[in-house]
């Protein structure tokens, strides 16, 4: 993903803790001009985000965005639904996907592409605590034996 013309501009760090990922998906964004200059900025904030699909759309809910500090009347809600720009194709797969699997869609990271932000998504099932026990046990175990190389 990360490409040298590519900068990520905001993850949610405690998605992979959280959740299993089993796809991802890059969306665009419908954003507004002084958003783009916010979020440019660093000033977005994907802890709290996920996504639902409401009348065929995909929404982004819960996503901090910043008011940009120059803009005045022009700014907008900052934690206002968002809508995500994919193909019809990729909605209607990723609609039956959390109705017949009851997977949960999240977003994981914003970048740019280019001049373009696009935002990756991804289809995700929660974890148990066991689960996150064991991931956290094999990453010690992972980071012991580096450690011992050096």
């Amino acid at each position: 993903m990360a490409d040298n013309n590519e900068k990520i501009l905001a993850q949610n760090r405690k998605a992979r803790h959280e959740y299993f990922i089993i796809k991802t998906y890059e969306a665009g964004i419908e954003l507004r001009g002084t958003e783009v200059k916010s979020i440019r900025a660093g000033k977005a904030n994907l802890k709290e985000a996920y996504c639902m699909v409401k009348n065929g759309e995909i929404i982004v809910v819960g996503m901090h965005v910043s008011p940009y500090k120059e803009g005045n009347l022009f700014n907008s809600d900052p934690i206002r639904d968002r809508k995500l720009l994919l193909n019809k194709r990729e909605i209607i797969r990723i609609t039956s996907e959390v109705k017949e699997k009851g997977l949960t869609l999240i977003p994981i990271s914003m970048y740019t592409k280019g001049r373009l932000i696009k935002m990756e998504i991804a289809l995700a099932q929660g974890k148990k605590l066991y689960d996150k026990r064991e991931s956290k046990k094999e990453k010690d175990v992972k980071r012991a034996l580096d450690r011992m190389k050096y």
